[in-house]
């Protein structure tokens, strides 16, 4: 495979999923991540999350992938709902451990 990303961003989604997992749980959070994408709605997050009053769901992606328009629908429902939506990628590593540092709403 051919990129021009460094090779410290070349990493698959799941090994990039299971990076952020690893993460949410040593901060203490509550990780839910559908086990067979068939047995979910079309385009649900890779991942729901909650600790304390927050819940945050989040899509994660290999670097250059964008969500889909399914996926899409479901971050503007949760949005809507007024929970905390994301779209992660490996080069946002930083701000996602922030996120998931920050305490409260």
């Amino acid at each position: 495979m051919s990129t021009d990303l460094p090779p410290s961003l070349v990493i698959s989604e799941r090994d990039f999923l299971a990076m952020v997992v690893e993460l949410a749980g040593w901060m203490g959070w509550k990780t839910y991540h559908p086990w067979l994408s068939v047995h979910s709605s079309s385009g649900y997050p890779d991942l729901t999350l909650l600790r304390g009053p927050r819940l945050l769901v989040a899509e994660v992606k290999r670097e250059g992938k964008m969500a889909t328009a399914k996926q899409r629908e479901w971050l503007d429902a949760f949005a809507a709902a007024g929970v905390e939506t994301r779209v992660w990628y490996p080069s946002d590593f930083d701000a996602i451990a922030a996120t998931l540092a920050k305490e409260g709403r």
